[in-house]
């Protein structure tokens, strides 16, 4: 596969094609180790492992159910506020 090299703000970058990413496992965000040996660049999965999406019991297992709701008050309208 033949690509180009583009300018990305201050950088330069290469986009790597859905497929070969889905052939290596990688995704958006994921971490990678880039080296540069004699004319290749090597890019890497790092060892990290990814952290599974946590569940809507998991995220509240340690909630204690004292939080009470109050209301804020803004003031008085400055502009053209609808209140």
């Amino acid at each position: 596969m033949v690509t180009t090299i583009q300018k990305w703000g201050n950088s330069q970058a290469v986009r790597l094609p859905k497929a070969i990413l889905e052939t290596v496992l990688l995704q958006e965000n994921d971490t990678v180790e880039i080296t540069a040996e004699n004319d290749t660049i090597i890019i890497k999965k790092t060892a990290r492992k990814r952290r599974a999406k946590k569940s809507l019991e998991e995220r509240f297992e340690n909630y204690t159910g004292d939080y009470k709701c109050t209301e804020y008050d803004w003031g008085k309208p400055v502009g053209r506020e609808i209140w």
